[in-house]
């Protein structure tokens, strides 16, 4: 008996070690150049995601523009709204005071976005145009309030004059709250008027005034994207035509921008934020700036003449397109035309007097059917006349199959557009099963641009668990390993407030404090840090690693440093061992390799706020001269960097 356990035993060790998987990857030659926007950040304004997330300002409705002037608002004593004589043409609503001296005190408080975020000792920006018809000075009290309703700081500041002035201040937080206010009292017997009363914090992201939240930019830049798509999205269509994103109203002295309704204001036919609208603080040409600021190719998207077709039905009469294809053609000479052009000299005049060196523009988000290409068409016209060297975006609709993208695909092919965005929220199941996809894509026609896509675990209520994470990148090999097809790859969308947020899984969560890299995330970055420059032949039992014993797997050479880049999915329940042997070295030899890795046994593991669970842990690897020897953990992503040494 003894005998016939050891025999058994022995079957067993022998079978797991003929098991054994074997990759090969040639180094000799390049299957395919990865493109260096390959891997990059797509931002729309969801979830909070520009107002009261990365757009630095505190204060809602800072101009009394909504619906509602006062929304956001909590006026006390004799406060008013009127838009006699305006500050700004375009935004003429501003707040009067009065203080008769029978009052006990007239003013207001500003709720934030969902509270204002206050450090201890850091210092924040107020600014506030203001007039009186008073002879006399006045004095505003300007103070913040904690979440306890205790005044723990207060500045006096004074109105002298008839003529709208700017006043600003700095004043240092003596606390820290995730949901201060900001208090404003009319102090002297008198009247005062108000308008664009803003709060930001002074440590903005660049020190810019009228920055971004430097916490949250730099997120997006420690992700080192290629391309950066904005703003939208659904956003770009609007509820209606009306408020569709209109990039000319996002332009030029912030205080003079326009309100719109946020098209995320509603959830496919339910309210969802009746206080979301979009003051364009953050508009076209900071978005051209953070994409400089980023080292990313910007990928701006304009509206094609048409509404959200999940929302409405208007469409613009293809004899009245004209509109919107000047604006598609202003967008272009505002990014690349020269100072003495008219949009040029905008650009100038906000401070870039080089032109940003746009070479992509996006015509239509997701739309469908045939209203789509027969407008798209008219824009490639006027387009390649006029700028023949920009590349053109089209789409294949909201879905990653079905009708609308078995339509839409041979269009764009029809219309020769240069990529073609699909998008797709699925099921990990899906990402897993799908790696492959672009194993047999039409290597001739347009490429894709995989604008927007996530791992849907719904089970769990579309968390971002590592499970969703690891599909991702189980999915994002197929990518690589085609990148003679795919050129450009965003997640969506990309943030979402704690307390403020329609649409989940997001790539970063945050509150007014504090926020929180997903597993998602670090995917991203593993992949965005690791892009490589060309895809080398790694191959698995003759055939490309796309699920073979749920491993996955593409390579990559790193050019300028001669590393080669192995990214390898391990998603069973088990630690599996493969032999990686390189091919066509001639006279180099592996000297040194590391592998930075995400790994976790529990799918339902999520990071939190309050601490990042799931990080990319680096460790040393070892190497033969031309091989290696890997022990992949259970449910692990692993990029593996080797270094080579001696002449090829």
């Amino acid at each position: 008996m003894k005998k016939l356990l050891f025999l058994l035993t022995l079957s067993i060790a022998l079978g797991t070690q003929a098991q054994q998987h074997v990759m090969t990857v040639d180094v000799s030659k390049s299957t395919a150049r990865i493109n260096p926007a390959m891997y990059g950040i797509f931002f729309e304004d969801i979830n909070f995601g520009a107002d009261g997330g990365l757009y630095a300002e505190l204060i809602k409705n800072r101009s009394f523009e909504f619906p509602q002037p006062l929304v956001g608002w909590v006026p006390f004593g004799e406060v008013t709204v009127t838009d006699e004589n305006p500050c700004f043409d375009r935004n003429p609503h501003y707040i009067r005071m009065v203080n008769d001296g029978r009052l006990l005190r007239t003013g207001l408080d500003n709720e934030g976005y969902r509270g204002i975020g206050l450090k201890k000792g850091e210092e924040y920006r107020f600014s506030v145009y203001t007039r009186t018809p008073e002879t006399k000075s006045m004095k505003l009290s300007v103070e913040f309030v904690n979440s306890n309703g205790q005044n723990l700081l207060k500045k006096e500041i004074e109105i002298n004059g008839a003529d709208w002035q700017k006043q600003t201040i700095v004043l240092k937080s003596p606390f820290t709250d995730t949901h201060a206010r900001l208090r404003i009292v009319l102090l002297t017997k008198g009247t005062v008027d108000m308008d664009h009363i803003s709060l930001f914090p002074v440590n903005t992201w660049k020190k810019r005034e009228n920055g971004l939240r430097a916490d949250l930019a730099q997120a997006l830049y420690d992700l080192n994207p290629g391309v950066f798509r904005f703003p939208g999205g659904c956003i770009i269509e609007g509820n209606s035509l009306a408020t569709r994103y209109q990039w000319k109203n996002s332009v030029g002295p912030i205080e003079n921008r326009p309100l719109n309704e946020n098209r995320w204001n509603y959830t496919f036919q339910h309210k969802a934020f009746p206080d979301y609208f979009q003051s364009y603080g953050l508009g076209f040409y900071e978005y051209f700036l953070l994409s400089e600021d980023l080292g990313a190719e910007p990928l701006p998207v304009v509206s094609c003449g048409l509404s959200c077709q999940y929302e409405s039905n208007e469409v613009v009469p293809l004899n009245e397109l004209d509109p919107y294809v000047k604006d598609a053609l202003d967008l272009i000479e505002f990014a690349n035309g020269p100072v003495t052009s008219e949009w040029g000299k905008v650009r100038a005049e906000m401070g870039h007097p080089e032109p940003f060196g746009l070479k992509m523009i996006a015509v239509g988000n997701e739309q469908w059917g045939e209203v789509y290409p027969e407008r798209l068409e008219v824009f490639m016209k006027a387009i390649r006349a006029q700028y023949p060297d920009i590349q053109i975006i089209g789409s294949s609709g909201p879905s990653a199959s079905g009708n609308h993208f078995d339509y839409l695909w041979p269009e764009m092919k029809r219309l020769d557009v240069d990529l073609v965005d699909e998008h797709y929220y699925m099921a990990p199941e899906w990402f897993f099963a799908n790696a492959a996809r672009y194993d047999n894509y039409d290597r001739k026609g347009p490429k894709v641009f995989a604008g927007e896509y996530a791992s849907h675990d719904h089970p769990t209520g579309k968390a971002n668990n590592f499970l969703a994470a690891l599909s991702e990148a189980a999915f994002m090999t197929g990518l690589e390993r085609n990148a003679d097809v795919v050129r450009l790859a965003t997640y969506a969308p990309l943030f979402a407030h704690v307390d403020a947020w329609q649409w989940n899984p997001d790539l970063i969560w945050f509150d007014n404090l504090r926020l929180m890299r997903t597993p998602n995330y670090y995917v991203q970055q593993m992949y965005g840090m690791n892009a490589g420059t060309d895809v080398l032949s790694l191959q698995m039992n003759g055939k490309s690693v796309a699920g073979q014993d749920s491993l996955y797997a593409t390579a990559a050479l790193d050019a300028p440093t001669g590393e080669v880049i192995l990214k390898l999915v391990n998603a069973s329940a088990h630690p599996t061992t493969i032999q990686i042997d390189l091919n066509g070295l001639k006279k180099q030899q592996l000297v040194s390799g590391t592998c930075t890795y995400l790994q976790n046994c529990d799918w339902k593991a999520v990071n939190t706020l309050e601490y990042e669970t799931i990080v990319p842990r680096v460790r040393p690897v070892e190497v033969d001269v031309r091989s290696l020897n890997l022990e992949l953990q259970p449910r692990s992503f692993g990029v593996y960097r080797l270094t080579l040494s001696g002449k090829k």
